[in-house]
């Protein structure tokens, strides 16, 4: 059903074949878990999407053999509230400190991967697990929230901007420490395409030209430098797949691809303006496939259903046969989509997804959050800012932290030298109204707010009346009691606590403060 673009140079390509026979099966009917997480990856950039310009022929095939899921979204748009969500079954804002970026991840919140291991599955990750954040002792032992660290064997790396982590070789180190017959689940967790990029490395080895990028987004100036951007961002894409590539080779000489529920996506949006943060469909409409020849029936449907992180969990406990009360986990707010695995039709088992955030990256006087609650429909976004007198990408004076650094977003920032219509510096650094309401079918970037027009009144009401009735359900603090508390929470090391008041009052510095680029500022 989809074609696969094969690769443009040697480097990046990976002659594998997926069987569509029956392989030599493990003795035990419990199956293995593979998670292959890019950070930071917005939909729609995946070859089997239509993305001419990314070239992915591992979650091509995946595609092709098993789902390709067109709405599956991360409620919070953010490395660690995202997995946060995705290793609980949970919605952030249900997960007190753990809603927040670079958290003290609670005690009281079990996650999926442990409750595997607790249940005779052996576990483990490579590269970036749960990040950035502190997750505490259990009974006196680290806690291992994704399993054991396998990121010991290195590689060689294309690029500056890429890891050094050789995780293919790592998943390969990890099977070899499991029992016989013993059920795995890993976590291959890429560094990749996480800010910083080489610049000008995408348009080198991928031998791509600035004419193919078919998904330009309109709320960045066409430029030379952008589109280098891309193709950088482009390029990193390409290397994730190389290596979730090489993972599926080894199953396939393992015997134990049948088995094995492989689900590959990105925990956030593209690591560009208005986009991994934020709260826009660049934002948390993230990329998604998932095969499984033992279990998923009519291969090769493109699922048009509402999938959320917080469905993980549910779907892996009931294909593992884990019952919930066995699993000693916290309740669950997603929902098993096992049904969608057995069924050629489309379930439509919900009709919307919820969005938010809390705290982000540091960078606001008393490094307060900035709150937002959303709800996406197939039709329309729907957000309400609850703290619009801040600055959503964090304030000027600390270089709008809750964007990385980028050529992209320096050339936004320079937009008086370069001569751009400000409307681009707008829509990415600019505060915002209390709400906000997009016609997604016709306007996909976000750009032309709704709310507050005569026009869409009763589509706004409505909305907004569904949104606080599901998020008093699920006993959402900032909107059933005092959601100030999201700005309480302890958070960081004492050494990153306070970043406003030390930077602004020159404690620290840019330097010492690596995350913040000299380019960050405006002229």
């Amino acid at each position: 059903m989809f074609q696969t673009r094969y690769f443009r140079v040697q480097l990046c390509f990976l002659p594998f074949l997926f069987i569509t026979c029956n392989e030599t099966e493990t003795n035990s009917n419990r199956p293995n878990i593979l998670i292959a997480m890019a950070d930071d990856i917005s939909f729609p950039h995946m070859g089997a999407y239509g993305a001419k310009w990314i070239v992915s022929p591992a979650f091509d095939e995946i595609a092709s053999k098993g789902l390709l899921f067109e709405n599956a979204f991360t409620p919070n748009a953010k490395c660690a509230p995202s997995r946060a969500i995705l290793l609980t079954g949970r919605n952030s804002w249900q997960l007190e400190e753990a809603a927040n970026h670079w958290p003290y991840f609670p005690e009281k919140f079990k996650s999926i991967f442990e409750s595997l291991e607790d249940n005779g599955y052996h576990t483990g990750y490579t590269g970036k697990g749960f990040a950035p954040g502190i997750t505490g002792t259990k009974g006196g032992i680290n806690r291992e929230l994704v399993g054991k660290n396998y990121s010991f064997r290195k590689t060689v790396p294309l690029t500056a901007g890429i890891s050094d982590i050789d995780y293919a070789s790592n998943f390969s180190e990890f099977l070899k420490n499991k029992k016989k017959n013993q059920p795995f689940s890993f976590w291959y967790g890429s560094l990749e395409p996480h800010r910083s990029f080489e610049y000008g490395s995408g348009k080198k080895h991928l031998n791509t030209k600035f004419d193919e990028i078919n998904q330009f987004p309109s709320y960045f100036p066409d430029s030379d430098s952008v589109k280098n951007d891309l193709l950088d961002y482009a390029l990193e894409i390409n290397y994730f797949d190389l290596h979730l590539g090489k993972m599926i080779k080894t199953l396939h000489e393992n015997g134990e691809l049948d088995n094995t529920i492989i689900i590959v996506t990105a925990d956030n949006g593209m690591a560009f303006p208005r986009a991994k943060g934020q709260a826009y469909d660049a934002s948390n409409h993230i990329p998604l496939t998932i095969m499984w020849n033992n279990g998923i029936k009519n291969v090769g449907r493109v699922i048009k259903d509402f999938i959320s992180f917080a469905d993980f969990v549910p779907t892996i406990l009931e294909a593992t046969g884990i019952s919930w009360s066995k699993s000693g986990m916290a309740e669950l707010e997603g929902q098993s989509i096992i049904d969608i695995f057995r069924d050629s039709k489309n379930i439509n088992h919900r009709n919307h997804i919820l969005v938010g955030k809390e705290r982000h990256d540091v960078g606001r006087p008393n490094d307060l959050g900035y709150p937002i609650r959303g709800i996406r429909t197939h039709n329309f976004l729907y957000l309400v800012n609850f703290e619009s007198d801040r600055w959503p990408a964090g304030n000027p004076e600390t270089g709008y932290l809750n964007c990385d650094g980028s050529p992209t977003k320096t050339l936004i920032l320079n937009r008086k030298r370069y001569g751009l219509n400000p409307t681009f510096w707008d829509l990415s650094f600019s505060k915002r109204p209390k709400k906000e309401l997009y016609y997604i079918i016709d306007d996909p970037h976000c750009l032309i707010n709704l709310a507050g027009s005569e026009e869409y009144k009763k589509i706004e009401q409505r909305m907004h009346k569904e949104l606080i009735a599901r998020l008093v359900e699920q006993k959402d603090p900032r909107i059933i009691a005092n959601g100030d508390i999201f700005d309480k929470y302890l958070y960081a090391d004492v050494k990153h606590q306070n970043f406003y008041e030390r930077y602004v009052n020159g404690l620290i510095s840019s330097k010492s403060a690596r995350w913040v680029n000299e380019t960050d500022f405006e002229e």
